[in-house]
């Protein structure tokens, strides 16, 4: 609860200021909304709510990726990877499901040094909520694109909220 408090005050704070990201701010915004932390500047790995989230950054190429794993690529069935396709166009919205090394992820990519503090915490909860909802509603948020869907609909989760009430 007190790490969804300190993001939503870290997401109140920097509304409507751009940042010049770097390292250094990134490395202060996960400290302070995880349960753990390990790693040096650039290459972090740390956790919220036994979620594990890894950051990686190349400040030569100002790029930027916060990523999660979910589950072992060979363990996917047909349907479950048509679904994270689907839930990539109409459910999934500013991050991505994306297998590497044989892992399916829950994927944030963006230019590093023209993100804001709020468009960091609003990416972790993103990849959060596609990790957890993954096999059930495929969501990052309660935001839906509308869109001709074939077989079961996805179902939406109910509460975008759970990790700022956690932190």
């Amino acid at each position: 609860m007190k790490k969804i408090a300190i993001l939503i005050l870290l997401i109140s704070s920097s509304m409507g200021f751009s940042q010049n990201m770097n390292n250094d701010i990134l490395e202060t915004l996960f400290t302070k909304v995880s349960d753990t932390i390990e790693g040096n500047k650039g290459r972090w790995q740390f956790t919220i709510d036994q979620v594990t989230f890894v950051c990686l950054t190349d400040t030569n190429h100002n790029r930027m990726r916060i990523i999660s794993p979910i589950i072992e690529a060979n363990k996917l069935t047909e349907e479950l990877k048509d679904n994270a396709l689907l839930a990539n166009f109409h459910t999934a919205l500013d991050v991505k499901y994306a297998i590497s090394d044989n892992i399916l992820w829950s994927v944030f990519i963006h230019p590093l040094k023209e993100l804001t503090e709020e468009q960091v915490a609003n990416a972790i909860e993103q990849v959060y909520f596609a990790n957890v909802t993954f096999g059930s509603s495929y969501s990052s948020t309660s935001l839906v694109f509308p869109g001709k869907q074939e077989e079961t609909p996805i179902e939406q989760k109910k509460d975008d909220d759970f990790i700022r009430q956690k932190i």
